[in-house]
């Protein structure tokens, strides 16, 4: 695949599977270092399940006996700031971190093992350093003073929490050592079934040509903090192909650009011919990034993630989406397409009861694949079906790409979720369309099933009896939402609550499937929580060097207009897709278009009730747009999730080939709310 997590955390899998050792490999102090992270991981990340009872115990004593305890909701993001701080280094020893793979793939494990040790000498060392070093200083300085909870009903020992950003950052330090330990082992083994590929000449190539490129776009730049701008920009996307972890990278750009700004302004690169500067940045400005990192770490909002994403892997281990296939496949029996319009349905529930893409693909192509190449289907619509459907779960709430978007550009979760309904639902609704026109018009492409029955009135009870319990789930999660009753975190711990009491209603819920959902969750936050940290220290820098007000200049430079400006931020962020995924677009390019956007002064009706109606519009367009980024190659998450299940004689062609229509689709679904914002503020207007 050309974006991937080894452990996406969307499928459980063995630490065995997940890395490759060749015998021999694993040195004593490597496999002691690779166990004893592996042994914390699996200590800490049970405390998501203390996390979801925190949260379901708040809301019970606060509706059932009218209590209220705010310790509890410090502890909350409390243990949220565990899991994910500890689960970074966990992602490490276990390689799941989010990466480019579109060369790496090409190249000979020797080539890759190589990529791996340079970025952990150059780009993650002196980032894990930076922390280490001011983190403990930030701790320390707390400690000093026996910091504890502003509030007075709070958490006393504040400074111990915040000792887990030293602690968390040497056990990150440990993991790349072991991972350092296995790569040079095997490089001075020199295997010759390593040699197998292509040689790091391909990736330094791509590296020099965006090198090249950045040099020539120096000369469309008047200072040199624009300069630097362009170039930070230009080197993370070169370094992004040589496939080390993105979130590494991010962090390892920073870092390389904060000293090169240190450089200029104390006059040592005036070789360059370059001007000097004065950025004022410098060790201890980088040190500020540990603030940040604290303050990311105990985000009330981020806390809904792994109450999200649990949510979601349960709810796939609970067979309500079998349940719902067997139901709907006999009802939409004898319709034309009616296998393509089931999955379609089923990709609406799902994406409205789980929001995770990768988990909803991989389960409708296994649930309905098969069944759709046995009865001839088209392998161009039933992949283009699939993967699409299961892409839906990114833009229907509750998504966790609107949970963080809400938190980049300060907006009320709940107006994000509810903007978000009607364009999610416009976008399912023209999939069933094209499907259904298509299967008219072509009839060979969804025949009828052999041997399909009209449906009855069993049927339909069947169905009922199988959609309803996730539809309670969703209105419980939702409505709790919408109406005001409960915080999104809080929902997000009903929601996680919910799927597990229907894992244990279907029978279909034991220890070892709990275990596996709570390490896939561990996994996915980690990786997760690790490009924010990495993008933490790159937004820094790019803010410290005038990146803010470089990138707004250049997009209001170009006088397209306000509703023109709208148009080409989104076409930026379509081309983006094809390259980066939803996280990294999120993090660093949504935050710099926001005061762009704002300064614009578009007229997006509020009703009188909504505050930045113009903003909560433009968010919404940009999640439509990246919907985009899991159906587009080379980097398109959703294709290769589906071809890992397909059948050996589905190729890859078939699933491009599938999904363009939909990417159409989902170009019209942009266009309508782009002309009709009402789209995405008439609920939220109407809620209040």
């Amino acid at each position: 695949m050309t974006m991937q997590t080894q452990y996406d955390g969307d499928v459980a899998a063995t630490y065995e599977q997940l890395i490759e050792h060749p015998e021999g490999d694993r040195q004593g102090l490597a496999v002691f270092l690779d166990n004893m992270i592996k042994t914390v991981g699996h200590v800490v990340m049970l405390a998501n399940l203390i996390l979801i009872a925190a949260i379901v115990s708040q809301v019970v004593m606060r509706y059932a006996f009218n209590l209220n305890f705010p310790k509890l909701d410090e502890l909350q993001w409390h243990l949220y700031g565990l899991v994910t701080m500890f689960g970074v280094s966990y992602a490490m020893v276990t390689d799941s971190h989010v990466r480019v793979d579109l060369l790496h793939m090409q190249l000979s494990r020797r080539a890759q093992r190589v990529v791996e040790v340079l970025g952990i000498l150059l780009l993650l060392s002196p980032f894990v350093y930076l922390m280490i070093d001011q983190g403990y200083d930030y701790f320390y300085e707390s400690f000093r003073v026996n910091e504890s909870s502003s509030s007075a009903t709070g958490l006393p020992w504040l400074w111990a929490f915040k000792a887990v950003i030293p602690i968390s950052f040497a056990m990150l330090a440990l993991a790349a050592v072991a991972r350092l330990i296995h790569d040079v082992h095997a490089l001075f083994a020199n295997r010759p079934e390593e040699r197998e590929g292509r040689s790091i000449l391909l990736v330094a190539g791509v590296f020099a040509a965006t090198m090249a490129v950045a040099w020539v776009l120096k000369f469309t730049v008047e200072t040199t903090e624009e300069m630097m701008v362009m170039g930070m920009f230009m080197t993370f996307i070169g370094l992004l192909f040589t496939g080390f972890p993105v979130a590494w990278t991010l962090a390892g750009t920073g870092m390389i650009f904060g000293l090169a700004a240190y450089l200029f302004d104390n006059d040592l690169m005036l070789w360059t011919g370059l001007e000097s500067t004065f950025t004022g940045i410098d060790y201890l400005t980088l040190g500020a990034v540990v603030n940040r990192v604290y303050a990311t770490m105990s985000n009330a909002v981020l806390v809904a993630l792994p109450m999200f994403i649990f949510m979601g892997l349960m709810l796939d281990e609970s067979g309500v989406a079998e349940r719902l296939m067997n139901a709907m496949t006999r009802l939409f029996g004898t319709v034309r397409g009616g296998l393509a319009i089931t999955v379609t349905l089923i990709g609406i529930v799902l994406a409205a009861s789980t929001g995770i893409v990768g988990a909803s693909v991989v389960l409708l192509g296994v649930l309905s694949l098969p069944t759709m190449m046995l009865n001839k289907y088209s392998k161009t619509l039933a992949t283009g079906t699939i993967a699409a459907s299961g892409t839906l779960g990114i833009l229907i709430p509750p998504s966790i790409m609107l949970v963080i978007m809400a938190d980049q550009m300060a907006l009320s979760v709940g107006d994000l979720f509810m903007a978000a309904m009607l364009p999610g639902v416009l976008l399912g609704s023209l999939y069933l369309v094209y499907i259904f026109i298509v299967a008219q018009l072509n009839r060979a492409a969804a025949p009828v099933p052999d041997g399909a029955k009209r449906p009855d009135w069993d049927a339909v009870k069947e169905v009922m009896l199988a959609v309803l319990p996730p539809l309670g789930l969703i209105l419980a999660v939702l409505g709790s939402i919408f109406a005001g009753i409960t915080t999104p975190t809080e929902a997000s711990g009903i929601g996680a609550i919910g799927a597990t009491l229907l894992a244990v209603a279907y029978r279909k819920l034991n220890l070892t499937k709990l275990w596996n959902v709570c390490k896939a969750t561990f996994n996915s936050t980690a990786y997760i929580f690790a490009i924010f940290l990495g993008a933490t220290v790159f937004s820094f820098v790019l803010r410290e060097l005038g990146g803010d007000e470089f990138i707004e200049h250049l997009i209001t430079a170009t006088g397209f207009g306000p509703n023109g400006t709208i148009l080409f931020i989104l076409f930026i962020c379509f081309l983006l897709g094809f390259f980066l995924d939803w996280i990294e677009i999120t993090l660093i390019v949504l935050p710099l278009m926001g005061p762009v956007v704002m300064g614009l002064g578009l007229d997006i009706p509020g009703y009188g009730v909504i505050d930045e109606p113009a903003l909560i519009w433009f968010v919404i367009l940009v999640a439509v747009t990246l919907q985009t980024s899991f159906l587009t190659p080379p980097v398109g998450f959703s294709l290769f999730y589906l071809k890992g299940v397909c059948p050996p004689d589905v190729k890859l062609t078939d699933i491009y080939k599938g999904v363009v229509p939909f990417v159409l689709l989902q170009i019209l679904c942009l266009i309508l709310v782009f002309v009709m914002p009402w789209l995405t503020t008439w609920l939220p207007s109407a809620a209040y």
